[in-house]
């Protein structure tokens, strides 16, 4: 089956709504779906409540959408790359649900694996437990975290073939393989794509059965947050 569309626009066609619930993958600025991002924006969609780890930054990344005021919660681990991210929940204008990272991680696979919810110790004892079932076991205290699932996730690997095999590229793997198995339609981008048989089966991260549509990106910018460097002697 060939997944590939010729380009952004064409492969979010049909699939967004306003309201709907959008998983992106990345950590940070690394491993985003830049291409898929500014399609999703372009369709001017609102009131999304979107889960990512963070929200890019001001000018690039799902901080595009924040700039738009597309974006009605978002669910993360981490705000502290953007300052519109900052204002816009500090005057009351976006909703946020904070997750320890791995919480994070672990509800987004648990959706993707049909687990309801799981019980972890992260978080018990402060205010991510609040209105939370907590128990214990073997004499220890436990939170109840719920799984998440979307109703579009949107993804970046390396490679991909025509029926959406996926391998991505050292850390920029990051949250993006268990996004891609927790949306209920998942749309990925490739910087390379082959056909089918040329990726080595023991290499493949994500199954093809999990993603639906599929672009290959271009001239990705592949931005720095904060690039650091010493002075030359």
């Amino acid at each position: 089956m060939n997944k590939v569309y010729p380009d952004a626009k064409a492969a979010l066609e049909g699939l967004v709504f306003d309201g709907m619930t959008v998983m992106s993958g990345g950590f940070g600025l690394c491993g985003i779906p830049e291409h898929l991002i500014v399609a999703l924006r372009d369709t001017g969609v609102k009131d999304l409540t979107v889960i990512s780890n963070n929200c890019g930054v001001d000018d690039f990344g799902m901080g595009l959408l924040l700039q738009t005021r597309q974006i009605k919660k978002m669910v993360s681990s981490y705000v502290g790359e953007n300052a519109e991210f900052e204002r816009q929940y500090l005057s009351g204008e976006l909703e946020l649900e904070f997750n320890p990272q791995g919480t994070l991680a672990e509800r987004i696979r648990a959706g993707g694996a049909g687990i309801p919810a799981f019980f972890t110790k992260t978080g018990f004892g402060t205010l991510v437990a609040e209105g939370k079932e907590t128990r214990q076991f073997d004499g220890e205290w436990y939170v109840m975290e719920s799984a998440l699932k979307s109703d579009l996730s949107i993804v970046k690997a390396w490679k991909g073939d025509r029926s959406g095999n996926l391998v991505f590229r050292k850390t920029a793997r990051n949250f993006n393989p268990m996004m891609a198995s927790a949306g209920k339609v998942t749309v990925a981008e490739v910087e390379e794509l082959v056909e089918v048989g040329e990726l080595d089966p023991d290499q493949i991260h994500v199954p093809g059965i999990y993603v639906d549509r599929l672009i290959k990106g271009n001239a990705y910018e592949k931005r720095i947050e904060r690039l650091t460097t010493r002075s030359k002697d």
